[in-house]
């Protein structure tokens, strides 16, 4: 595995896991090992589906792996901003304050705001999506544009 494919790739494991953990210092230290743990096994990648879908799987084993290692401790919450890219489908939200959009999505339900992490902070579809989470496209797609209209709703009550 070489350095263009870190450079392409890492981003969206990085914000994949940090949808899942919620701390930029264990996603930070999970993408570094789900990039040796794929250099590892790379030999194992058949080409079924993309790279970047192929590494997110090799992410969320790792955080399966570090949440029963470490499931006797309180889970790490956010130590300093987050900042999720802004992309067309984000811009949505540019209106609001950062901190009361990432309130509305803290309440989701785990993978609804799993797939709203996701989906703001890659470049992947929404079948990747739901290959990721083990769902179909249309299940990815139905989830995140329902969290999308929750997120505004509550938005709205701020108003």
């Amino acid at each position: 595995m070489d350095e263009k494919i870190y450079d392409e790739h890492a981003k969206t494991v990085y914000y994949f896991l940090l949808s899942l953990c919620h701390n930029p210092h264990i996603a930070e230290d999970l993408t570094q090992e789900t990039f040796l743990r794929a250099y590892q096994s790379m030999e194992r990648f058949d080409g079924t589906c993309k790279l970047s879908v192929w590494l997110c799987q090799i992410a969320k084993h790792l955080w399966y792996q570090y949440l029963e290692k470490h499931k006797r401790e309180s889970p790490d919450r956010p130590k300093e901003d987050v900042a999720l890219c802004t992309d067309a489908e984000t811009q949505v939200f540019a209106k609001y304050e950062l901190m009361q959009v990432l309130k509305e999505l803290h309440g989701l339900p785990e993978q609804m705001r799993e797939v709203l992490y996701i989906k703001m902070s890659s470049e992947l579809t929404f079948r990747e999506i739901g290959e990721i989470l083990g769902k179909s496209e249309n299940w990815a797609r139905v989830t995140y544009f329902r969290g999308k209209e929750k997120i505004m709703k509550g938005l709205m009550k701020h108003e």
